[in-house]
């Protein structure tokens, strides 16, 4: 045997073996499909926290959510602080408490599937059923009374009765091939005049599968609508920096607040850009409110997106019925371009 032939038949097995690792790793890789997006982008972001430690401890943020996608989560609000901990389910149930604050505070599980399917905000002890294994406990706590008043309320949250799911592994999907999924969904939500979030509570709840895809890729981890409880959800499509926008409506009188919070096209919150809610919007002399985005520093409740086109999230927390039964949000609807 020549030494060429030799090199040859090296090259050859080296070759081989060299697929065959790849072949394997690419077989225990899930394919993202329409059916198993859901659970595709919920492990992503399980993924993204359990990166912060939340299968071990309680995960606090120091403050509001950073800009960009250095952010853990697409469209995280910009008035409320977040503690998350991802938790293992005993005997199908998930235990956690809230405790006695002054400012809003709520809990929410969400499932591998991505379902809130709780969402609590009265203070008490829980445990609660899941249908999934593991379970995402979100907890946000509100600024209305300041950031140092919202992360005293996160710290006298008990963590000693949350089950981690220090045995949780992150799922094998190609996150890069998630992240290409998101995409498309949001550009498809980013184009539409008006997209409403139903956030079904459970697996058997989904009508429209697609529908619920667009709702992951968006706003992944919102709460149901539910009647003075849970919250409702709209975005705008794409707006234009270069252009004067207002919105002129009626207090919606939610239970706990209105959040309208401006995002990037990926759904991110934009570099030194506020957010308003009702906590502080300034009233017009017939009680309505008027919102404005790139109006100039004294237009009433000015947004200013800093050059940069943008869409913007309507959030009524502790949602009013008559919001909540409307088929288009009433902030949405009455926008104007000047």
């Amino acid at each position: 045997m020549t030494c060429h032939f030799k090199y040859k038949l090296i090259a050859i097995t080296i070759s081989l073996l060299l697929a065959s690792l790849s072949f394997a790793k690419d077989a225990k890789t899930i394919a993202v499909t329409e059916e198993n997006f859901s659970h595709a982008e919920t492990a992503r972001n399980f993924r993204n926290w359990a990166n912060k430690g939340a299968t071990k401890s309680f995960a606090k943020m120091p403050g509001l959510p950073p800009r960009g996608k250095s952010a853990l989560t697409v469209q995280m609000n910009d008035d409320t602080l977040y503690g998350s901990a991802i938790v293992q389910a005993v005997d199908g149930k998930v235990t956690f408490s809230i405790p006695e604050t002054d400012n809003y505070l709520a809990v929410q599980v969400v499932t591998e599937r991505g379902h809130g399917q709780h969402y609590v905000v009265e203070d008490g002890s829980y445990k609660l059923p899941v249908e999934s294994s593991y379970a995402f406990l979100i907890y946000r706590s509100g600024t209305e009374k300041g950031i140092k008043y919202a992360k005293a309320s996160l710290d006298m949250v008990d963590t000693t009765v949350f089950n981690f799911a220090t045995q949780y592994e992150v799922q094998p999907y190609d996150y890069e091939e998630v992240e290409k999924w998101v995409k498309k969904y949001t550009e498809e939500v980013n184009s539409m005049d008006s997209f409403t979030y139903t956030f079904p509570r459970t697996s058997d709840k989904v009508t429209d599968l697609h529908q619920w895809n667009l709702e992951n890729a968006a706003g992944w981890g919102g709460a149901s609508p539910e009647a003075f409880v849970g919250n409702k959800y709209a975005n705008s499509p794409t707006m234009k920096a270069s252009v004067c926008h207002t919105t002129s409506f009626k207090d919606p009188e939610n239970k706990f607040f209105t959040s309208i919070t401006a995002y990037d096209a990926d759904k991110y919150l934009m570099e030194g850009v506020r957010n308003i809610n009702s906590h502080t919007w300034d009233r017009n002399k017939d009680d309505t409110i008027t919102v404005s985005f790139n109006c100039g520093a004294n237009a009433k409740n000015n947004i200013d997106t800093k050059g940069s086109d943008f869409t913007f999230t309507v959030r009524h927390y502790g949602v009013n019925p008559s919001v909540m039964q409307s088929s288009i949000d009433p902030i949405i609807a009455g926008v104007k371009t000047e």
